[in-house]
């Protein structure tokens, strides 16, 4: 009888394993959605370091006593700033919005800022994206909704435009707000 080698053996079993990992996503109860740990959790730190002269992020500006927004970004992505106008409007409406721009270089930064308008209380500068990690965001624009003591309820990925905005993330910031 042959003697059958592990090596063999092995690429079936992987295979198997990628096929067990794919059902179980699909079959979960909302395969779009991308589950987040920080929610109900206190919201983790923020780079104090500003961008340009934009005001810092202070500890103080995570817990303002009203509902705000975090929101990840940069001058190169896109989706970024085809959510702007909204992120303009929701600040001009009163909504407390802080901005954490990263993995970009703060004269793009700046100048996008300058052109297009500031919806930002605050601009924390993370060039490296260190603070992006800590926050668990994959990719901008990323933002999350916090509660009056800077609990993360929300996560919504992507940008703050079009059916997937008014369907997912306006119904948890009118709750949020509600409450």
């Amino acid at each position: 009888m042959p003697k059958i080698s592990p090596l063999m053996i092995a690429p079936p079993l992987i295979f198997a394993g990628f096929v067990v990992m794919a059902g179980i996503g699909m079959f979960r109860d909302n395969p779009n959605d991308l589950p987040s740990t920080m929610i109900g959790q206190p919201a983790p730190a923020i780079t104090t370091e500003a961008l340009g002269d934009y005001p810092p992020v202070t500890p103080e500006a995570m817990a303002t006593g009203q509902v705000t927004l975090v929101n990840f970004w940069a001058s190169w992505c896109p989706p970024c700033h085809a959510e702007h106008p909204k992120l303009l409007e929701m600040a001009r409406e009163g909504m407390p919005i802080i901005g954490v721009n990263f993995k970009d270089q703060a004269r793009n930064a700046t100048s996008y800022l300058d052109d297009d308008g500031n919806p930002f209380a605050a601009v924390a500068f993370d060039p490296q994206g260190r603070t992006a990690i800590d926050w668990g965001v994959t990719a901008p624009p990323e933002t999350f909704i916090l509660d009056a003591e800077g609990t993360v309820l929300f996560r919504f990925a992507g940008p703050l435009i079009g059916s997937d905005y008014e369907q997912r993330f306006l119904p948890q910031l009118e709750k949020a707000l509600a409450e």
